[in-house]
């Protein structure tokens, strides 16, 4: 397998890749802002957030009319005019929208960058008139999620428990049948391709392309100390990797870490990597 190339560096810590109209987009961390990218790295800054009324913690996807939304300290929704207005008065981490309109987001409701105990999380359905309802608890820290192409698995990152985890997608939007898709990762921002695998983090500096039930199918190590934190599958074929990594030190605590990103060097990189099965699913 080739290297991984630097398609973009000097970020913050970019997330929630996107593969949308032909570019990839992401949320840059630390300077939040959402960007999108060609694939030759040339970038556009998106969407500004306002540090003094906007968590940092964000994701985003689009509506099927196009609509692009954004997590936060609320949902919200880009206007024709550019502005943003709120969604749903929902806090939330990540997001993905299915082909019904459907806005599942997810979070849990402790302050993770100051160090306090963790609290089981949530995912939350934001239905296409506006209604919020939770959909499923006990989530160990929620995280990157996928729908499969047929509309009927959502599969979430649960990212303090080291597993994978797959609901059925009721009629209704709910979530029922909850089942382990792998353990023994360390998984966070998540992508599917064709056959049915997931590429995810390990937990340390790699990532891997998983099937069900946790066979490892393939492994990418990255460089020691450059943390994965977000896949996906994009490009032209959406035969691309694309894999959101930053600086970060296993020996050191969450908030010690995002403080050394915060005021220090930008070290996030967007890394991008041919491989053999396209992308598919939602993101």
């Amino acid at each position: 397998m080739p290297e991984p190339r630097v398609l973009l560096s000097g970020l913050g810590i970019p997330e929630s890749p996107r593969w949308h109209e032909g570019r990839l987009w992401f949320c840059n961390w630390i300077d939040r802002q959402v960007v999108a990218a060609d694939m030759d790295g040339a970038a556009e800054v998106m969407v500004t957030r306002d540090p003094a009324s906007h968590s940092m913690g964000y994701s985003i996807d689009w509506l099927p009319d196009g609509t692009l939304l954004t997590t936060g300290d609320k949902v919200r929704r880009q206007e024709p005019d550019g502005s943003m207005a709120v969604h749903a008065d929902q806090r939330a981490n990540e997001i993905v929208v299915d082909a019904r309109g459907n806005a599942y987001v997810n979070g849990a409701d402790f302050e993770f960058v100051a160090g306090a105990p963790p609290r089981p999380g949530y995912i939350k359905l934001v239905t296409p008139d506006g209604q919020l309802r939770q959909v499923a608890g006990d989530i160990q820290f929620p995280n990157g999620m996928v729908i499969t192409p047929d509309g009927r698995t959502l599969i979430i990152s649960e990212s303090f428990a080291g597993r994978l985890t797959a609901f059925d997608i009721d009629a209704d939007g709910g979530l029922s049948g909850r089942r382990v898709f792998a353990e023994g990762l360390g998984p966070d921002g998540i992508c599917m391709d064709a056959e049915g695998a997931v590429w995810v983090s390990t937990g340390g500096f790699s990532v891997a392309r998983v099937a069900a039930g946790g066979t490892v199918l393939q492994r990418v190590e990255l460089e020691e100390n450059r943390a994965p934190f977000a896949l996906m599958l994009g490009g032209p074929d959406r035969r691309t990797l694309f894999i959101c990594t930053a600086e970060w030190h296993l020996a050191d605590r969450a908030p010690a870490n995002l403080e050394r990103l915060t005021t220090g060097p930008r070290t996030g990189e967007i890394l991008a990597l041919p491989v053999e099965i396209p992308g598919t699913g939602r993101p």
